[in-house]
């Protein structure tokens, strides 16, 4: 019982082409499946995203993410010129001290005589040489320019500026 279909192709057993057929349906099946759960993950996934949303609502709301994100680059840049003005307004600010407390003379105790050194990060500023006596304290200042005094120091004075020189400024990083 021969087809003439099957003889002209080469085939004499009407099994071969139903026994290919069938491998091909196996195959689409498990195809057919994988492609199913991969479906149903998405649209999973997809329902999560859209929760209560439509498309438009969902366009106005990554557009309105996307002015968020401008105003916040904006605002971080103010930001970043505000902070390097106030570091450059900290450069002038007193930074560096250094202290010295002694005895001006000797029959007076405790040490109630100070000199303080303050100083900015160009490293000017002043001295106050405060001596207490019996009869009374006495107050001095000495301008700084460029770590240097134009007016000679005392030991105190000098101790209380090498200290301020000595003392290292805040460095600040805007990284």
């Amino acid at each position: 019982m021969g087809s003439s279909i099957l003889d002209s192709i080469g085939i004499s057993d009407p099994g071969v082409p139903i026994l290919v057929m069938f491998v091909l349906v196996i195959i689409l099946l498990v195809l057919l499946i994988f492609l199913l759960i991969r479906y149903n993950q998405l649209n999973v996934s997809y329902q999560m995203f859209m929760k209560g949303r439509k498309a438009e609502s969902l366009e106005e709301e990554i557009g309105a993410l996307f002015d968020d994100i401008s105003q916040l680059k904006a605002s971080t840049e103010k930001n970043r010129k505000d902070i390097r003005k106030m570091i450059e307004n900290l450069r002038e600010c007193y930074q560096r001290v250094g202290i010295v407390k002694y005895d001006a003379f000797k029959e007076m105790g405790g040490k109630l005589s100070f000199s303080v050194a303050l100083l900015n990060d160009n490293e000017t500023g002043f001295i106050i040489n405060s001596i207490h006596s019996s009869e009374g304290c006495y107050v001095y200042t000495k301008e700084i320019v460029n770590g240097e005094c134009a007016i000679s120091l005392g030991d105190e004075e000098k101790k209380a500026l090498t200290l301020a020189l000595s003392a290292e400024p805040y460095v600040y990083d805007l990284t």
